[in-house]
C-alpha cells in the first residue's frame, strides 16, 4: 500500500494538522506495516502557483518546450506522479479566510491537468484517479461543520469527486482559536475519528 501524506499549512512547525495527518498516517502504517510513505509538505517546499509562464508551458507541445518550460512542467509531473500511484491520500487542511491555504491550491492546479487526471467525454467529466482512499483533516479555529460558512468541505469533495476520488472521509478538529478547554476537546475529539476512521 502507498500511502500519500500532503501537509497544506502554511506552518513549517507547529501545525496541528500536519500533527493530525500523521497521527492518522502513523495509525495506517501500524494497520499496513508494509506500506510506504511519501510526505508532501507543502510548507516546506511550496509548489509555484499557476501563472501565465505555466500555463504557456503546459499548453506548448512537450518537444517545443524551451528548458525552462519544461522545467516548470516537470515540478507538476512530479505531484501527478505521486498521486497516481498512491493508494490512500491523506490531507492535512488548516483553514484560513473560510477556505484552504494557498499552498493546497497550487498542489490542486499542479494535479488537475486535463487528459491525466481527468478527462470530458460526450457524457461529461470523468476522474482518473479512481480507486483511492482520501482522509481529510480538517483544522479550525471556529466551529464551521455542516453550516452554511464551511466552504472547504463541499469545495474539496466536488474537486476530488471531479478527479475521480469519491471515497472520501473528513476528521473535524474545531473550535481551536476559542480557548484551552475548547482546543482540549477539539484535539481529542479528532484523535477518537481517527481511530475510528482506521480501526
Amino acid at each position: 500500500m502507498n500511502i500519500l501524506q500532503v501537509n497544506s499549512s502554511a506552518r513549517a512547525e507547529g501545525s496541528q494538522s500536519t500533527r493530525l495527518a500523521s497521527a492518522l498516517v502513523d495509525r495506517l502504517r501500524r494497520a499496513r506495516p508494509d506500506a510506504q510513505v511519501t510526505v508532501r509538505d507543502l510548507a516546506r517546499n511550496p509548489h509555484p502557483a499557476l501563472d501565465e509562464t505555466a500555463l504557456q508551458a503546459l499548453f506548448t507541445d512537450p518537444g517545443q518546450r524551451t528548458p525552462e518550460q519544461a522545467a516548470r512542467v516537470a515540478l507538476d509531473d512530479a505531484l501527478i506522479a505521486e498521486i497516481q500511484a498512491a493508494d490512500v491520500v491523506v490531507l492535512g487542511v488548516p483553514m484560513y479566510n473560510f477556505g484552504i491555504s494557498t499552498q493546497l491550491k497550487n498542489w490542486i492546479d499542479a494535479i488537475a491537468r486535463a487528459r491525466v487526471t481527468f478527462r470530458y467525454t460526450e457524457n461529461g467529466p470523468e476522474g482518473l484517479l479512481t480507486g483511492k482512499k482520501v482522509y481529510v483533516v480538517l483544522t479550525r479555529g471556529g466551529r464551521y461543520r455542516d453550516t452554511p460558512a464551511d466552504s472547504q468541505v463541499p469545495y474539496l469533495r466536488t474537486l476530488l469527486g471531479f478527479l475521480g476520488m469519491t471515497d472520501v472521509q473528513f476528521i473535524y478538529a474545531e473550535g481551536l482559536a476559542m480557548g484551552p478547554d475548547a482546543e482540549r476537546e477539539a484535539l481529542v475529539s479528532a484523535q477518537q475519528q481517527i481511530e475510528a476512521a482506521v480501526a
